[in-house]
């Protein structure tokens, strides 16, 4: 696996949009964004995102763990 690249939140919501990740309805409020997406079996994924300068490489492992996404595919919709 490749090192995670340091990201703000606003370029990870971002690259998950182009993921197909959208809004998730009543979700979101306060200091993080709340993304969804439905996969081909109908597996709903959600993904929380806390709106910081920086996000943690810890916390980006475990988006990109929710999200069902690798460091190289996050790569490549940055």
């Amino acid at each position: 696996m490749t090192e995670l690249p340091s990201l703000s939140s606003e370029r990870l919501i971002r690259a998950l949009r182009r993921a197909g990740f959208e809004d998730a309805p009543k979700r979101g409020k306060g200091s993080h964004h709340a993304l969804m997406r439905r996969d081909p079996g109908g597996r709903v994924r959600l993904v929380i995102v806390p709106q910081r300068k920086d996000i943690p490489r810890g916390t980006l492992h475990a988006i990109l763990q929710q999200a069902g996404l690798t460091a190289d595919e996050l790569r490549q919709l940055l």
